[in-house]
Parts: C-alpha cells; sequence; structure tokens
C-alpha cells in the first residue's frame, strides 16, 4: 500500500487537471483584483464628497460671518481633519497599486502555466505572461519595458494628492491670514506651501511605485 501511494504521488498531474486548478486560482485573483479596484474608487469617491460637502459648509459659514473671525476658526477645524482623511486615502490607494501589480504578474505566472501545458497558444494571448516589467505592462496594455511616467501622473492617488495639496496651501493661507497677515502674502504663503505639499506628496508616491517595480527587474 505505501508503494502504491509512493507511486501515485510521483505521477504528473494530468493535463486537464492542471488546467482546473490554474483556472481556478485565476479567478481568485481576478475577483481580488476586482475588489481592489472596486475599493479604490470607492475611497476616491468618498474623499471627493467629504470635500465636496465640506466645501459647501465652508461656504455658508462665510456667507454667515462675512469670513470673520467664525469662518476662520470652522475653516481651522474642518480643514486638517480633510487633509488627515487625505493623506491616509492617498496610503491606501498607493497600497492598493503595489497589490494590483502583485496580482498581475501573478496572473501572468498562471498564463505562462497555461502555456506550460499547452504551449501552442502562445499566439492567440493578449497579455503578457511574464513576471518582469515588459510582462506586467504588457498586461496592462502597455508595449513597453520600463514603466512610463504617465503610470505615475495618471494614477488616483496622484488625483488625490493634489486635492490635499490644495487643502494644506488653504489651511497655509488661513494660517497666515489669522497671524495678521497681509491677503497678498497670505495668497503667497498658500500657493509656497500647496506646491510644497504636492512635490512632497509626488515625490512619496513615486518612490514607492518604483520601490513596486523594482521587484519585478
Amino acid at each position: 500500500m505505501p508503494d502504491e501511494e509512493t507511486t501515485k504521488a510521483d505521477e504528473p498531474t494530468p493535463p486537464g487537471v492542471r488546467a482546473q486548478i490554474l483556472s481556478t486560482e485565476h479567478w481568485s485573483l481576478l475577483a481580488t483584483r476586482s475588489l481592489a479596484w472596486s475599493e479604490s474608487f470607492s475611497r476616491a469617491s468618498w474623499f471627493v464628497t467629504v470635500v465636496s460637502a465640506a466645501v459647501v459648509a465652508l461656504a455658508l459659514v462665510a456667507d454667515s460671518t462675512d469670513f470673520g473671525a467664525g469662518f476662520r476658526v470652522f475653516a481651522l477645524l474642518i480643514i486638517p481633519v480633510l487633509v488627515i482623511i487625505g493623506i491616509a486615502t492617498v496610503i491606501r490607494l498607493v497600497q492598493l497599486n503595489a497589490e494590483d501589480v502583485e496580482v498581475v504578474a501573478g496572473m501572468n505566472r498562471l498564463r505562462r502555466g497555461y502555456l506550460d501545458i499547452a504551449p501552442e497558444l502562445e499566439k492567440y494571448f493578449v497579455t503578457g505572461h511574464g513576471e518582469d516589467i515588459a510582462g506586467v505592462m504588457r498586461t496592462y496594455g502597455a508595449r513597453r519595458t520600463r514603466v512610463p511616467a504617465t503610470q505615475y501622473l495618471s494614477s488616483i492617488a496622484l488625483l488625490v494628492s493634489v486635492i490635499v495639496a490644495v487643502l494644506v496651501g488653504a489651511l497655509a493661507g488661513i494660517v497666515a491670514g489669522a497671524l495678521g497677515s497681509a491677503l497678498v502674502v497670505s495668497l503667497v504663503v498658500g500657493l509656497v506651501t500647496g506646491l510644497a505639499a504636492l512635490a512632497l506628496v509626488v515625490l512619496l508616491v513615486v518612490r514607492h511605485v518604483r520601490r513596486t517595480w523594482a521587484a519585478r527587474n
């Protein structure tokens, strides 16, 4: 009996069973990727909704207080909360982007498993079956051997980062005004702070994206 069990364990898995196992894992990764994209859009939409509601509230307070002390107090309370929520949203979106790259690489590995079973089908595969940058980018629909700049600039995380930078700039301008600075000075402070915040966030996002893709080299 032990010899029979050992013999069965040493026998190669039939191609049909291998294909079924690979396809099950493939569908599991597809579902995981779908959930990740859904979470990305949901988080970005929720953040934009919160910011929109806060802007409406700020407008109502500004109208009732004529941009007086009450408006500044309310703005100094609400905008930092929005900034914190925005930073948390950006962090999670960047994490989801990294997870998506790993899932796509895993799906490419499974496609290579399909090709091991039926190598003659390679010419019919539109997406990639390699785990390097070229293979992953092919699955994303880009015929490139390196990550293009648009991969950074068109991400949802970067778009949310722009909103966060605007909020940081507005907060800095309001603080400068509350400290007695002139309008022009407050505008300059807000603009410079906002641009600095955007540059910092973009730098951190790009660094994280490059670190994620570096594993694919």
